[in-house]
């Protein structure tokens, strides 16, 4: 049915939990999981007239978010790995989480983007975050929302 999942993360508790099922899910189809972190590019400071010395570098910023995309990423290696599922990471910069997700499922041809219903700013149970909306709105692939249970 699908062969190539993928799986975004923000790092946030929704995200980690919507990960694991995303992975059993993929377990049951015995499919590829391809898990994705987006940061935000780096953003000059241009409202000021002198930059501060401790403003990072744009390389510096870069290394910080691939090494904070690397620890979001890990957890989700490991599990699916444990799964027996082949895994690849990936991590972009984009201001549009969204428009990079459904990109990433595009270039990484995958067959299906497992997400769930909120995340990081996730506000409430009854709507969907405005990351997911933007998926659902942009992408031609199917995109399975996932929707943690409260108890």
């Amino acid at each position: 049915m699908y062969n190539k999942i993928l799986l975004p993360t923000d790092g946030s508790e929704l995200s980690n939990a919507c990960v694991s099922a995303g992975i059993e899910f993929a377990k049951q189809l015995n499919a590829g999981i391809v898990a994705v972190f987006v940061a935000s590019n780096y953003q000059y400071p241009i409202y000021v007239d002198i930059i501060p010395p401790n403003t990072p570098s744009e390389a510096d910023y870069q290394a910080a978010m691939r090494t904070l995309g690397e620890n979001y990423l890990q957890p989700v290696r490991v599990a699916a790995e444990k799964s027996g599922l082949s895994f690849q990471a990936v991590i972009q910069f984009n201001d549009s989480p969204a428009k990079e997700i459904v990109h990433t499922a595009q270039q990484y041809a995958c067959d299906l983007i497992f997400m769930g219903s909120h995340g990081r700013s996730g506000l409430g149970q009854f709507l969907l975050g405005s990351v997911t909306s933007k998926v659902l709105s942009l992408c031609q692939i199917p995109v399975l929302v996932h929707r943690i249970k409260h108890s």
